[in-house]
């Protein structure tokens, strides 16, 4: 993974969007490919600049995409070059664009927690386009990380600047229904996404605290002790990921 992005094959260096990515989510991208290396066909909901996927498509998969935004317009560097089929689709309100049992594996990182509706319609939705015995990855925000219960403690809330988000935020109407995507409006324990995952219909293969080590170089990998400290203890680890079988 290092190689490919050291040569430029997964994004250009230059790109600060990509590069912070990446380095925020290098423990999440090992644990998805190497789940999903036996999945050739792969959907991401959810799949923002198409990070992910970039990744993906490099390891020799198929990879297709939706998100509410029409990121192919905005990120032709990797779905046009990559030649990754994007389309639009809010998945709270619409059927995922697909056949059943089209994919091998399902991925979603990071996207639930910017539902405003119930979680469950979208994840049976994944469920519906996974053929017998797919994958399906979620990823969510741990609720009771180390930095929401630091808050906490301080009177401080868990959300993000509460004025932009919650007093002044405007909605984005879609089917006479407000949305709002840009904040996070519920975060996650490890038992509401097992509940959220076996009410879909799946049968859990692993779930656990994901560690969240940022890749760092040079002298700034001293940075990376606090990191580690926290991942010592699972539970106040940054975020929760899962995988899914969808039994046949």
């Amino acid at each position: 993974m290092l190689a490919l992005r050291r040569e430029g094959q997964l994004y250009n260096l230059s790109n600060g969007y990509f590069e912070d990515g990446f380095r925020g989510s290098i423990d999440r991208f090992c644990e998805i490919a190497y789940a999903l290396r036996d999945s050739p066909r792969v959907l991401d909901v959810g799949a923002g600049g198409g990070l992910l996927l970039s990744l993906l498509s490099e390891l020799g998969h198929e990879c297709h995409a939706v998100d509410i935004n029409d990121n192919s317009e905005a990120f032709p560097e990797i779905y046009r070059a990559k030649k990754i089929e994007f389309r639009v689709c809010n998945v709270e309100a619409d059927p995922i664009p697909y056949p059943d049992g089209f994919f091998d594996a399902v991925t979603c990182c990071q996207v639930l927690e910017h539902f405003t509706y119930s979680h469950l319609g979208a994840v049976r939705e994944m469920r519906r386009v996974l053929r017998p015995g797919g994958i399906l990855e979620i990823d969510v925000p741990n609720a009771a990380c180390f930095r929401n219960r630091s808050r906490m403690v301080r009177g401080k809330h868990i959300t993000w600047d509460y004025a932009k988000h919650y007093l002044h935020a405007e909605p984005l109407m879609y089917k006479g229904m407000p949305f709002f995507p840009d904040r996070h409006n519920r975060d996650f324990t490890l038992a509401d996404l097992r509940l959220l995952m076996e009410e879909a219909g799946f049968r859990i293969r692993d779930i656990h605290f994901l560690k969240s080590s940022r890749y760092r170089e040079g002298l700034e990998s001293i940075r990376s002790i606090g990191s580690a400290m926290r991942d010592a203890i699972p539970s106040l680890r940054k975020s929760i990921i899962a995988f899914g079988e969808k039994a046949v």
